[in-house]
């Protein structure tokens, strides 16, 4: 079992910018593909960007130039640099673990609890 812990998100005016940070521990074997999701209530689950294991990205088209994903293998902890930010962005941002080294839809078997980011107007 991997658990995820994500922090960093906050309430922040538009244009702002927050880094969100999610901490792995558990049975961590190898190194796999991780992804950050946003939820709003009543929308489909949106995977923002997700990193493989040597560190390609892909990024959703909606915040492709304003996000960044990285990772820390030394900490076991992935990051979300968020800039520019819109009142659209605002969501619960949750991480996600998969099993493999390469991303691929439905890929994720460990899940977050997510973090809050607010952006207003």
């Amino acid at each position: 079992q991997v658990q995820l812990a994500e922090s960093g998100g906050d309430s922040v005016q538009a244009g702002g910018s927050l880094n969100l940070s999610c901490v792995a521990s558990g049975h961590i074997t190898s190194r796999t593909c991780m992804a950050w999701f946003r939820q709003i209530p009543g929308k489909e689950r949106e995977e923002v960007a997700n990193i493989d294991a040597v560190g390609g990205a892909i990024y959703a088209d909606s915040v492709k130039g304003r996000f960044t994903i990285s990772r820390d293998y030394d900490k076991n902890t992935l990051y979300l640099q968020m800039n520019s930010l819109k009142p659209e962005d605002t969501a619960v941002y949750i991480c996600a673990s998969g099993e493999r080294g390469y991303c691929y839809a439905g890929g994720y078997g460990y899940w977050g609890q997510g973090t809050q980011v607010t952006v207003s107007s």
